[in-house]
């Protein structure tokens, strides 16, 4: 029996497979999305004076806000985003 069904396909009575390809363009727009909210948020955390912590060399590094660079410095612009 397949219990792959949506909504509209139980009312039908018909499988929806849920495995279907993410469109390309829609994938990269959610890449550029997530990117720029990653980006926002790390630029937000700097302003405020909050430290983060990222992944380098294998370990879990804190960077103060001193040691986080400004977003309009960094090499992170919109259009590089949504490339």
């Amino acid at each position: 029996m397949n219990l792959t069904y949506g909504v509209k396909s139980l009312l039908m009575n018909k499988p929806v497979s849920v495995n279907k390809p993410i469109p390309e363009k829609l994938s990269s727009q959610i890449d550029a999305g997530v990117k720029l909210a990653i980006a926002k948020a790390i630029e937000r955390h700097r302003k405020l004076g909050e430290s983060i912590s990222i992944w380098q060399d294998g370990q879990v590094v804190t960077l103060t806000p001193e040691q986080i660079p400004p977003l309009e410095s960094t090499e992170l612009s919109i259009d590089q985003i949504q490339a």
